[in-house]
């Protein structure tokens, strides 16, 4: 295990504390919850509600095969849907103030294939508090070998291709979850350099294969026996479904940190990084979309990383209203406030940083957050 990481205030900053008590300010002042309101209850039954109407109409094996093609896109647009506005904010624990509510809302996450267990720990634990560290991160590495994000990895001959054929992998995201990658965190020793992940509740090891079972048997086995349609015809549809899925989840996820602008700091000898954990997501963390409505509806805040990075355990309903104080706060601290004002513009940039990685050396600044594209 390499040596654990720590975020050093080198530079004495009050940034989070001032963002802190403006936000909490906000939500007094103005008599609100941190919680889901009802604007945030109707997205969660309209696509909760959704998925399930999808796949009660496609093994109802009432419309012809183009129909219950579209109808499989659709579903697996849901499932990412749902993971963006329900069960992302559930498992932070953001969607209501009560525990069992947001266990209920959280076990949604089977409703895509993925474990929620194992995403608490990568994602919640580990990218939250390592966000953009080579070594560290995890969500970071989308083909170790195939795609280079790392400036201390080899650069390889393959590597001036990867802004062709990186944006397409990430169709495979879903289906990675559902065959391999769930298995392979669980039983990981080690989750990035330095989360000991040696450890298990008993529960969760049934859980795991438990919910795998029933998923295959929901969209593989119960399709095969109901709908009139070859083993082939139900594994190409299985495919879609998830080539749908994976490629709305993987591009909003990555949109979000491998984009210009955004640093990929690497801790110094003694594994410290000189700014404190707040001002590191700063460097490290991009909105995208901000003023689109449908962007807000659709991807469950996370068109807002930086307010979702700084204030995980607020609903993302809110980030509208917290956007501008952290905005705000950010500009009178010197720091950067990373914003691509629209998703094309966003892609574009995430092509870039593909591209930029691929054919240079990029230097990575060691220990203190600077640009590094």
């Amino acid at each position: 295990m390499s040596t654990k990481v720590k975020f050093v205030n080198s530079d004495r900053s009050t940034f989070f504390v001032t963002a802190r008590q403006r936000v909490d300010a906000y939500f007094k002042e103005n008599n609100l919850s941190t919680h889901a309101n009802g604007a945030m209850w109707f997205k969660a039954l309209f696509f909760l509600g959704g998925y399930v109407a999808l796949y009660t109409l496609i093994i109802s094996n009432q419309f012809s095969t183009s129909v219950m093609l579209g109808m499989v896109v659709l579903l697996g647009m849901f499932a990412a849907f749902i993971g963006f506005n329900v069960s992302h904010d559930a498992l932070h624990g953001a969607f209501s103030s009560k525990a069992w509510v947001n266990r209920l809302l959280g076990n949604s996450f089977y409703l895509l294939g993925a474990n929620p267990y194992v995403w608490k720990v990568t994602h919640n634990i580990v990218h939250h508090t390592y966000t953009n560290i080579p070594g560290h991160d995890e969500d970071i590495e989308i083909a170790p070998g195939l795609v280079r994000l790392d400036a201390d990895e080899p650069l390889r001959s393959w590597h001036k291709y990867q802004h062709f054929y990186t944006i397409p992998l990430y169709s495979l995201a879903s289906l990675s979850w559902v065959f391999r990658k769930d298995y392979v965190k669980f039983f990981k020793k080690n989750i990035g350099s330095s989360h000991d992940n040696s450890q298990h509740p008993r529960s969760e090891y049934y859980k795991l294969f438990i919910s795998k079972a029933v998923y295959y048997l929901l969209f593989l086995v119960i399709p095969y026996l109901v709908l009139d349609l070859a083993w082939y015809e139900i594994a190409l549809g299985f495919l879609i479904m998830h080539i749908a899925e994976g490629l709305v989840l993987g591009l909003v996820f990555q949109l979000a940190h491998v984009v210009e602008g955004t640093d990929f700091p690497v801790p110094d000898q003694k594994g410290n990084v000189l700014n404190a954990w707040a001002v590191h997501q700063m460097y490290t963390t991009a909105n995208f979309s901000p003023r689109s409505g449908l962007a807000a509806f659709l991807c469950g805040g996370l068109n807002r990383q930086i307010e979702h990075h700084l204030f995980p355990k607020v609903c993302h309903i809110h980030y509208p209203a917290v956007s501008a104080i952290v905005k705000q706060t950010a500009l009178e601290h010197g720091l950067p406030y990373l914003e691509n004002e629209t998703f094309a513009g966003a892609l574009a940039s995430h092509y870039q940083v593909l591209k930029k990685m691929g054919t240079t050396e990029v230097k990575v600044n060691v220990a203190k957050e600077e640009f590094a594209f």
